[in-house]
This record gives structure tokens, sequence and C-alpha cells, in this order.
């Protein structure tokens, strides 16, 4: 895993010792309990009895007993992959209890397995339905989430983030209408990023976790997401200052920034704006997000 091999991760392991090798614990495997494992064992002794509905149950079962979250979800994500479709809810009445073949119930344990290993559910599977479309998903790319849906122009330092974004653009055949660029956000990428300018929106999901955070996320993050891609200094805001710093160079007039940020940043950003004037940048607007957490800023270019 690659939890075990990243050196903040080797550091963060007293704190979250279930991200070891393969295992949930430091001490043992992960926990099958013996109700649901007898089912399984009595069942793969006769291949092919086990229904689809089975299948979701038992392993339903394990990741609950292991503290995995959305553990139904999980495995009725993982069952209905296999089967070939989209969602359980989808899978018709003959589908959901006809025995299920020796392979299947292999495909199923193998990546069940890794759901076990905190791997989320959608590096998984490999691909992910954002909005109309069906995306391919490699660690360490971030996963799409409907929260932070937004239409951006693409850049980023992580090549494995360009790679997998240039993938998907050519699988769905929009690579000429959206240009990925291999770039950190740093000042010496203006020049670059001037290319394309002056723009009307920059648009951005910066790494905004303060760092005495990063060591209390979720095991599915801490485990397979980029970890620099989240870790924004002290303050969480060392990229968002620099986008803010190269923001009315590379904008429009009135032209505007949107941010995801924590929930803490708001005023920090006004704070900061206010102290920077020459920048001729101002809050516009605080949006919540689904649970009603203050995380997305709209900041507008006032040098028109």
């Amino acid at each position: 895993m690659r939890c075990c091999t990243h050196p903040l991760l080797r550091r963060l392991l007293g704190l979250s010792p279930q991200c070891t090798s393969g295992q949930l614990s430091q001490s043992k495997g992960p926990v099958l309990d013996p109700k649901w494992l007898s089912l399984r064992q009595s069942c793969s002794a006769r291949p092919g009895l086990m229904t689809a509905t089975d299948v979701a149950n038992y392993w339903h079962k394990v990741f609950e007993t292991n503290g995995i979250p959305e553990a139904r979800e999980s495995s009725e994500y993982i069952v209905s992959f296999v089967l070939g479709a989209k969602t359980f809810q989808s899978l018709n009445s003959r589908s959901l209890h006809t025995p299920l073949t020796a392979v299947q119930q292999e495909q199923i344990q193998q990546l069940s397995n890794k759901r076990l290993e905190r791997m989320p559910v959608q590096y998984v599977l490999g691909e992910w339905d954002f909005q109309d479309l069906t995306l391919k998903m490699r660690p360490p790319v971030f996963i799409p989430r409907p929260e932070t849906e937004s239409r951006v122009i693409a850049m980023d330092k992580e090549k494995a983030a360009v790679d997998l974004t240039r993938e998907n653009a050519h699988r769905l055949q929009l690579q000429d209408r959206i240009h990925i660029l291999h770039h950190d956000v740093s000042y010496s990428s203006a020049k670059q990023l001037l290319l394309w300018g002056p723009v009307d929106f920059i648009v951005s999901n910066p790494p905004y976790v303060f760092h005495e955070d990063m060591a209390s996320l979720d095991a599915e993050i801490l485990c397979y997401e980029d970890l620099d891609a989240l870790d924004g200094g002290d303050d969480g805001m060392r990229v968002i200052k620099t986008i803010l710093t190269l923001a009315p160079s590379l904008l429009k007039d009135s032209g505007s920034v949107f941010l995801e940020v924590d929930p803490r940043h708001p005023n920090m950003v006004e704070n900061w704006l206010q102290a920077h004037p020459n920048l001729l940048l101002v809050l516009r607007a605080i949006h919540k997000d689904f649970c009603g957490k203050r995380r997305f800023l709209h900041i507008q270019n006032q040098s028109g």
C-alpha cells in the first residue's frame, strides 16, 4: 500500500495503526464474522450457489465488522460492478438471484480485499461517474465528488493527475475543448498561463488543509490520495495566497476567482485581501457545501 511507504504516513502510523501493509491493524488482519465466514466457506465448496444478494450481504457484514465507512454501499458497488451494472438497484430480479460463478465470486473477493485496506471504492473499481461522464480513476489522483463539481482549465503539478486527465479527455473526445498544463501554481508559472489569458474565471481546489490537521484525515485519503495536493501549510493558505497574488494579471476586468477552502478560511481570506489592497480583489460571496459549511469563495477582480 502507498501509505506504508510515504514518509509522512510512516510518522502517522502511530495515529493510524490500521494503515499497515494490507491489514487493518498491526497485530491482525481483517475481522471476518464467523457466521458469515461459515456461509461463504460452505458456498465456495459448492461454487455457484451464492447469489449477488448473498455476496453483497456477506461483504457488507465484513466491511461493517472492520469499521469500513459506507459498508453497505461499498459491497453493493463492488458486486454490481462485477455483474456489469452501475448500481445494485439497477440489477433486475434475475441478476440478483442467479447463482454467481466461481470467477465472479473471486473477482468480488479481490476487489473487496482492496476495500478492506481502506482503498476508496472509486479506486477499487477503477472508474467513477461524474455528472454524465464515466471517468477512469487511479490513485493518487483526486476523486471527483459532487460537492466540488466545477468546470476548469486543467493545470496540475502532479504528472499522474495530468496524464489521467489527458487519458479521460481523449476517451471522452474532449481533447479539443480542454488545455491540460503540467505546471505548478507559482509565480514562475504566470508567464505560461498568460499565453491562455486573459481569462474570465480561475477555478481552483487548492491544497487548503491546515498542516496540523493532516494526521486526522480519513484513512482512505491518507493511504491513497496525493498528500502534497492537500497540505496547505500552517494556515492552509500557502497556495491560496499564490493564486490570489497571480489573479489580477491573469483575469479580465471584473473576472472572478472561485476557490474551495476550509470553513475557517473565508474570514482569513477576507482579512488577507484587505491587507493587500494593491491586488484590487474583493470577496463577493461565500457559498456553503451540502453540509452547510462555508467552503466556496467568489472573489472578483476590481481593476476595471
